[in-house]
């Protein structure tokens, strides 16, 4: 209002700012366009462009504990909305249900591992599966195994090379899939003194944590790709399952990476 007695009505700043009860400073301040405004919604932007489905929690946790920069939640939230990036939240279908017993939370790493299947298309329409191991500990991904088809000989090879560069786990749970229950790899994890852990049937929330890793694979990348050949799909698995141990916060370990988990509890 002062700015426009002074344009229109030919009144003077010191008695525009008396009339109107403000500093001739404040009358004077032009707003500087912050350039760490503009690097935080740079960072913003090409978050969103590569990981599609990360909403706002996941790109701060992102910028504060694995990039270490200090800005404010409040600062970048601000940026994110004027950028308009913000996700459209579907909403949850109440289910009434029972309570499902509480998961054993493993104390260190190699104390319970998960693994689980997950089936997908090639862009050619030929089913693929996909043989998903997680160490429940820190919610790493120990290996993603892509073919047309993975009998129990390749659960277990797969396994063996994960125990090679990992350790023995004391327990893997898995469900009652045909691969697991097979005499074959009773007798493999007998002989390595594993304790094969197997889930009630019908009840997939009791091997949740690796059932909540295979919902983010899919949402992450699978979903998102046509890929052309098995060689296309273990390529970009194995890429980025180094980009969730070592870059994606993960929400159920305290917002932090499994390999920072990892390096907390070493």
């Amino acid at each position: 209002m002062a700015q426009k007695a002074v344009n229109d009505k030919a009144v003077s700043i010191r008695l525009a700012c008396t009339a109107f009860g403000i500093s001739q400073t404040c009358y004077r301040y032009q707003a500087k366009l912050s350039s760490e405004n503009a690097e935080i919604a740079d960072w913003l932007i090409r978050l969103t462009a590569n990981q599609r489905n990360w909403g706002f929690g996941l790109c701060f946790l992102y910028l504060r504990n694995v990039k270490h920069f200090g800005w404010n939640h409040k600062r970048v939230y601000r940026i994110y909305r004027e950028l308009e990036l913000n996700l459209r939240i579907k909403p949850k279908k109440r289910l009434v249900r029972e309570k499902p017993e509480p998961l054993a939370e493993p104390k260190q790493i190699n104390d319970g591992w998960s693994m689980d299947f997950m089936h997908d298309q090639l862009s050619d329409g030929r089913s693929i599966r996909l043989f998903n191991v997680i160490d429940d500990f820190n919610r790493e991904g120990l290996g993603i195994e892509v073919d047309f088809s993975l009998p129990s000989e390749r659960v277990i090879r797969s396994l063996e090379q994960i125990i090679e560069w990992r350790g023995k786990p004391r327990r893997i749970r898995c469900d009652n899939g045909p691969e697991y229950v097979s005499a074959g790899l009773a007798v493999w994890a007998q002989r390595r003194g594993i304790h094969l852990e197997f889930i009630q049937p019908g009840k997939p929330q009791q091997n949740a944590y690796v059932e909540r890793y295979n919902r983010t694979v899919r949402y992450d990348w699978l979903a998102h790709y046509l890929f052309d050949s098995i060689a296309d799909v273990q390529d970009y698995a194995t890429r980025w399952l180094w980009t969730y141990n070592h870059e994606r916060p993960n929400m159920a370990i305290g917002g932090i990476t499994p390999k920072q988990k990892l390096a907390l509890a070493a």
